[in-house]
């Protein structure tokens, strides 16, 4: 499902059918569908014309009720568009940023992976009733015991070819 952006619709002004499919990146039959399931025209008559207020708030009510929040302990999962509580009531804490990062776990239906992005200070309130580990940091190269193995700085130089 496409989402159109209400905010390029200016609501000083009427739009005709395929006027309001440009602005909202759509095609005109889709408009017209909008029509017939509660848009409201400015009258009868034809062109179609359909005020900018209206356009407006018809597709802010179209994404709002195609929203599915997430409660405590739940994940969205894509594949089964819907949120889900992960598998085993577990689910791992990846840090993006310093403030926040992704809660990675399983989806318990279609078993594919499923995430959350979360701040850190509201990750308890995220959280509900799981299990959250979080992962050891991986090891820089710079930090590492055993050399490089592509070192060239320890070689001889080579002679240079033709002297």
């Amino acid at each position: 499902m496409k989402r159109f952006n209400p905010r390029r619709v200016k609501i000083h002004r009427s739009y005709a059918v395929d006027e309001a499919a440009r602005v909202l990146g759509s095609h005109k039959n889709t408009v017209r569908n909008w029509l017939g399931d509660g848009l409201e025209p400015i009258d009868g008559r034809r062109p179609v014309l359909i005020r900018g207020t209206e356009l407006k708030a018809y597709v802010n009510a179209r994404r709002r009720r195609n929203r599915s929040p997430c409660g405590p302990g739940q994940i969205y999962c894509v594949r089964c568009r819907s949120p889900k509580h992960p598998m085993q009531a577990s689910a791992e804490y990846v840090p993006i940023t310093p403030t926040s990062g992704n809660l990675r776990a399983c989806c318990p239906d279609c078993l594919g992976r499923i995430f959350r992005r979360v701040s850190l200070p509201r990750l308890a309130a995220a959280t509900g009733n799981l299990t959250i580990t979080f992962p050891d940091a991986q090891q820089r190269i710079v930090e590492s015991v055993d050399p490089c193995l592509n070192c060239d700085l320890e070689r001889a130089p080579d002679a240079q070819p033709g002297k």
